[in-house]
């Protein structure tokens, strides 16, 4: 594994292929308060990109191409906080998208357990380290333990899709699923004025 660290931004030329899985670290879980520190990358080849971001420096061109681009499928695993993220503080709305925690709450019917931990040790073997997710990933400088969790979180996400996909299939709801992805922009930004935790389509 090799993980690449960027400053700022993704490098002129890097081409991550069709489908790209993306993670984000930030200050905290509210995008409204806590502010982007790190979006990790992987095309899915076992190595990952991370993009570390200073304090109100968000002028990110090319990631923000990339998040754009209609021909380039972005995975996220809890897509919904970080489309909001990057919606926030790069000023796009991320697209399209697919999320391995809604995949798995369609099929995996008989747990309640969708963190990316366990979706990795049950579909993948995998067992994964969550030592580092409570971490100042403000700090100037990562350590090595922080880049390798990090990168950690979007080295599985390819794999994972297809086995997820496999059973989305299987149990006829794969039209269900890709109409949930298409929502999540929405959903983001729903998130992001203040409804949260609220079902506007409650009665």
């Amino acid at each position: 594994m090799t993980i690449t660290l960027h400053k700022g931004d993704l490098p002129d030329g890097l081409d991550l292929g069709p489908v790209v899985a993306i993670d984000s670290e930030t200050m905290g879980l509210r995008p409204e308060r806590d502010r982007l520190c790190l979006v990790q990358l992987s095309s899915g080849d076992g190595n990952a990109h991370l993009v570390q971001f200073s304090q109100g420096a968000y002028d990110a061109p090319n990631l923000s191409r990339l998040l754009t681009d209609p021909d380039v499928l972005k995975l996220f695993h809890f897509a919904r906080f970080d489309v909001a993220v990057m919606q926030a503080y790069l000023g796009v709305v991320t697209g399209p998208v697919y999320c391995t925690k809604i995949a798995s709450k369609l099929v995996r019917t008989y747990t309640d357990r969708h963190g990316l931990k366990d979706l990795c040790r049950e579909l993948l073997g995998v067992d994964m380290s969550k030592q580092q997710q409570s971490s100042d990933w403000g700090a100037e400088t990562l350590t090595e333990e922080q880049m390798a969790y990090a990168a950690s979180d979007v080295l599985y996400l390819h794999k994972m899709r297809e086995e997820l996909d496999r059973r989305l299939v299987r149990e006829g709801r794969d039209g269900i699923a890709a109409a949930s992805f298409a929502y999540l922009p929405v959903r983001a930004a729903l998130d992001l004025i203040g409804y949260g935790g609220e079902d506007i389509f409650a009665h």
